[in-house]
């Protein structure tokens, strides 16, 4: 026995232990085990790559890497892809994850077995799964026309196929796979998962993911971790039209990737002949161990087209037997598929490695295998009805060693050499440089535009250009004025100015002011004299014109009274010789309805002349009379104390007009 080891490890419920766990838990066992489990590329990134990545450990480890952005750039600028059809992911299993939460609404097909996230995704969130078992007779082979049936049947919105299929390795052509994609033109979505196509040497150009970009439903999957090899570096991404792409691109965090996804992006460009290199390095391992396997007695083979082959143990063996045997005894490390839904526990999927650790494992199978029981002389392999056996030289017989095989020691580890403390920062690859805006775009001015024309120094504006409403005055022809309410008494300040004696100016008593003598409160004395001076120094012979008559005494009383002393206007709006008072004919009818209690009638007034037109009635010291408490203030009549305090100027006994201005 070689060591003990942490056997529960292996006995994951869905999925295999990580590599860290088993080192962890095989501290009895002779070096590190040689693992056939997680599928990877041995021959990628080379050791130059390594040492690269070696000594800028110290920078990409203490450096936030670039957003999403430059690093899809250059992986498009290296595969001939457009970036706007692509998004990456930190793993094939983040963007599987935003997939099903913002695409897959109720149900989704699948061909089982395969991996395990497309069918544990969906379920974890609620969606019906509808699972097309392939059929093992046919050596898991998808028929085409069988699944298009089987979703139309169910009623499933989204379909998945993982081509090459995984854990089997079967591959369906491209010609195939597009007629697929025509079949179920229907559905919310098709998914082509190609995490494994740079494996397939079947055919120059397996993937669809051409069809993808241009289709409106489809999504094709890829994964860099598995082609390359470097699972700890999670990084993946999809391939579908611009819309697709950014309805998941937009959920995605701006830093989804790392600086070691970055690092190897960016040296990409510079190997990309060392992974093509390695691909058929790969590819011809896969032969070797085929032919290898299927010399083993009582083994079932199948073809693959991935980077693993799945393989049925004979009648009577168990594979977790066998696992827990190789892990142990061995120091191997393989994948029993009894956890996979559409398999068994009599299922292996074994890692394409090369020669000399497909050895250890041969041996160690061989061994399990020929121990006695009921399996002893089986026949060599069993025969699978879809399997066609690859070109190539027949491997030599298998003859087991002499001596018990014990696995070599490794050579003592030593640990890398750290990096220099003065590790200048890497240099940004030669070939890339960031795309520079074109030089000659200026955006134009419109060529047919011009400034309008200033307007000429001397304009004035027309005659006929009605004045604003703000400025009309009531005089005009076209003016309307708004009666008062008929429940609501005139105040008495605006009504019709009361008669007064020769001299005195008309005009309406200004409001009752707090402290002032009695007579500053009426219309007769004060108040009517100050307004009748300050007439007549701005407009002496307007004064002297609008004083010639006094008002009859009984128009100083009651409605009556104002309704006579607008007698002396004439209805049609004009100005009765020697009146004191000009009103339109309106107001005139609003008056006499009050008094009268008759329905007033409300006409247009007639534009006095010419000569009797204001401009304006608010103006102040217009000879409008409901106005008359606009006049102006003549302060020759006021005498200032010497209070100069805040809103004191004015004494308070003269704060009002004068009494003795009359």
């Amino acid at each position: 026995m070689a060591g003990s080891a942490d056997l529960s490890l292996l006995r994951a419920e869905a999925h295999s232990p990580s590599y860290f766990s088993l080192l962890r838990g095989a501290s009895g066992l002779q070096g590190a085990p040689v693992d056939f489990c997680i599928p990877c590329n041995p021959y990628f990134p080379t050791p130059e790559m390594f040492d690269v990545l070696q000594r800028n450990i110290t920078t990409i480890l203490k450096y936030y890497p670039s957003d999403t952005g430059p690093i899809t750039s250059q992986l498009c600028s290296i595969l001939g892809l457009k970036s706007q059809t692509v998004v990456m992911g930190n793993g094939s299993t983040e963007l599987i994850t935003w997939i099903d939460h913002l695409l897959v609404k109720e149900s989704l097909a699948i061909p089982i077995p395969t991996f395990g996230r497309w069918t544990d995704q969906p379920l974890e969130t609620g969606k019906r799964v509808d699972m097309f078992r392939l059929p093992e007779a046919q050596g898991f082979a998808l028929d085409v026309e069988s699944y298009v049936r089987f979703v139309r049947a169910r009623g499933s919105r989204v379909a998945v196929i993982c081509n090459p299929n995984n854990p089997d390795g079967g591959y369906l052509p491209r010609r195939q796979v597009i007629q697929l994609l025509d079949e179920l033109a229907g559905l919310d979505l098709v998914i082509v998962d190609e995490s494994f196509i740079d494996f397939v040497d079947c055919e120059p150009e397996p993937s669809v993911a051409d069809e993808a970009a241009i289709r409106h439903n489809v999504i094709v999957l890829k994964s860099l971790g598995k082609n390359f090899g470097l699972h700890g570096i999670r990084f993946g991404y999809l391939v579908a039209n611009p819309a697709l792409a950014g309805t998941v691109r937009r959920m995605l965090p701006k830093w989804n990737l790392n600086s070691f996804a970055e690092s190897v992006i960016f040296m990409l460009g510079e190997h990309m002949h060392d992974y093509q290199r390695s691909l058929r390095l790969l590819a011809a391992d896969r032969r070797s161990m085929f032919q290898q396997l299927s010399a083993l007695p009582g083994l079932t083979v199948f073809p693959s087209q991935g980077n693993f082959i799945m393989v049925r143990l004979p009648d009577g063996k168990d594979g977790r037997a066998l696992r827990d045997y190789l892990f142990s005894e061995h120091n191997v490390f393989v994948r029993e598929c009894g956890n996979k839904l559409g398999s068994t526990s009599a299922f292996l999927r074994l890692v394409v490695r090369p020669q000399q650790d497909v050895q250890r494992l041969v041996d160690g199978m061989q061994a399990f295998l020929l121990a006695g029981g009921p399996d002893a002389g089986v026949p060599a392999r069993r025969a699978v009805s879809a399997y066609q056996a690859p070109a190539g030289p027949a491997p030599a017989a298998y003859s087991p060693p002499a001596a018990p095989y014990q696995p070599a020691a490794p050579a003592a580890y030593s640990p890398p050499p750290a990096a220099p403390a003065a590790y200048p920062p890497p240099a940004a690859p030669a070939a890339y440089s960031p795309p520079a805006a074109p030089a000659a775009y200026q955006p134009a001015a419109p060529a047919a535009y011009s400034p309008p024309p200033a307007a000429p120094a001397g304009y004035e504006m027309p005659a006929t250009v009605a004045a604003p409403s703000y400025r009309t005055s009531p005089y005009q022809e076209e003016s309307y004025i708004m009666p008062a309410t008929r429940d609501r008494e005139p105040v008495d300040h605006l009504d019709a100015p009361q008669a007064h004696p020769a001299g005195q100016r008309v005009g309406a008593s200004p409001p009752a002011r707090r402290g002032e003598p009695a007579a500053h409160r009426t219309g007769s004395a004060g108040s009517a004299g100050h307004r009748a001076a300050s007439a007549a120094s701005a407009a002496p012979a307007a004064s002297t014109a609008s004083t010639a008559s006094a008002r009859p005494a009984e128009n100083r009383s009651g409605a009556g009274g104002r309704s006579a002393g607008r007698a002396q206007i004439r209805s049609d709006g004009r100005r009765a010789e020697g009146s004191a008072t000009v009103a339109s004919a309106a107001y005139l009818g609003e008056a006499s309805g009050r008094s009268s209690g008759r329905r007033p009638s409300y006409e247009r007034a007639e534009a006095p002349p010419a000569a009797d037109r204001h401009e304006d009635p608010f103006v102040v010291g217009g000879d409008d009379p409901r106005h008359g408490r606009l006049d102006p203030l003549d302060t020759s009549t006021i005498i200032f104390d010497n209070n100069t305090g805040p809103f004191s100027a004015v004494s308070d006994a003269i704060r009002g007009y004068r009494a003795g201005s009359s």
